[in-house]
């Protein structure tokens, strides 16, 4: 094992135990009841729209992978790249490190319809970096109209709360810039790659940005159940505590969202906004995934078995009606 792998697993391992530290520092503050009184208290009608709401942003994840492949130059029917996605994510979200989990998941279905190793790396790059422009936007707007969330989570002050939210706001107006001037591809070998052109880069934004409003949406349809909040402050919550799970590949974000979410949103009720959320936004998804994929690996299994069984049938047919030409 070299010194940088044995580094990478330390640090996850460091930053799963500091979240969970922290998760049971906050919970352990309250009795099972007053969790559980805590659930049950969010209304039919609000868990309703969070569900709502949590499909929105499944939706606009398959738009991720609709952009990537338009990105390839690859045509498949929407259909197919919204099952790649759907599947690959639920499932990403909760095993953690989402890039080779759901990567995986991705190469199963896209090689099976003509696509590469290569063009599915380039569809995890591709995908990646939506989801890094849709935090930067979202979040550079929310540090920016409520740094005082930011305050408490971070403990910087006014002008480097200021300073980031201008920084996130600018990286993705920089890509848009790169994307229109910036045309030769770029890398070392043969692992060579290019920006997108404009009306993608702009459609990566667009569509990272209302995911992640979406999420953040669902998760205010729960905490606002028994709290006092604004939209915008859970959205600041929210794209930080994503920024660490991201960055730390705790299995699920699993303690990092909900330490984040009590600390900044004291009180019983915001644990049981958090476990609410972690239900309908990844357990859900994740009961819908696991089914979906077993399904397809047995309807694709034998559609290819039919596949490499028609040229066998194909030769069988072809030597009577070979012997009725030559009658």
């Amino acid at each position: 094992m070299t010194a940088y792998r044995l580094f990478f697993r330390l640090s996850i391992l460091l930053t799963i135990g500091v979240a969970a530290y922290l998760l049971y520092r906050a919970v352990s503050r309250y009795s099972l009841d007053e969790i559980m009184q805590s659930v049950q208290a969010i209304s039919a009608g609000r868990l309703m729209a969070a569900l709502g709401f949590a499909a929105a942003s499944y939706l606009c994840l398959t738009g991720f992978d609709t952009l990537a492949v338009r990105y390839l130059g690859k045509r498949l029917p929407y259909r197919r790249i919204a099952l790649a996605s759907f599947v690959s994510l639920s499932i990403g979200h909760n095993i953690g490190v989402a890039a080779l989990s759901s990567g995986a998941v991705r190469y199963r279905f896209y090689s099976r319809w003509g696509l590469t190793a290569g063009d599915v790396a380039k569809i995890i790059l591709f995908t990646g970096m939506t989801v890094v422009l849709g935090l930067a936007t979202l979040g550079g707007i929310g540090l920016l109209l409520y740094p005082e969330d930011a305050k408490v989570l971070t403990s910087l002050g006014p002008h480097a709360i200021r300073a980031l939210a201008i920084a996130s706001l600018a990286f993705s107006v920089l890509y848009l810039v790169l994307s229109v001037f910036v045309r030769k591809p770029f890398g070392y070998g043969k692992w060579k790659l290019e920006l997108p052109p404009f009306r993608l880069a702009a459609g990566q934004i667009a569509v990272g940005t209302l995911n992640f409003a979406f999420v953040a949406a669902c998760l205010y349809q729960l905490v606002a159940a028994s709290t006092e909040v604004r939209y915008l402050d859970v959205v600041a919550i929210y794209t930080t505590a994503n920024a660490a799970a991201i960055i730390s590949h705790v299995p699920g974000g699993i303690g990092v969202l909900e330490a984040a979410v009590i600390y900044l949103l004291p009180g019983a009720a915001s644990v049981g906004a958090a476990v609410a959320f972690r239900v309908v936004y990844f357990f859900v998804p994740l009961a819908l995934g696991l089914p979906l994929l077993l399904i397809s690996e047995h309807v694709l299994r034998k559609r290819d078995g039919r596949k490499t069984s028609q040229p066998d049938a194909d030769i069988a047919g072809g030597a009577p009606a070979e012997r009725v030409a030559t009658r």
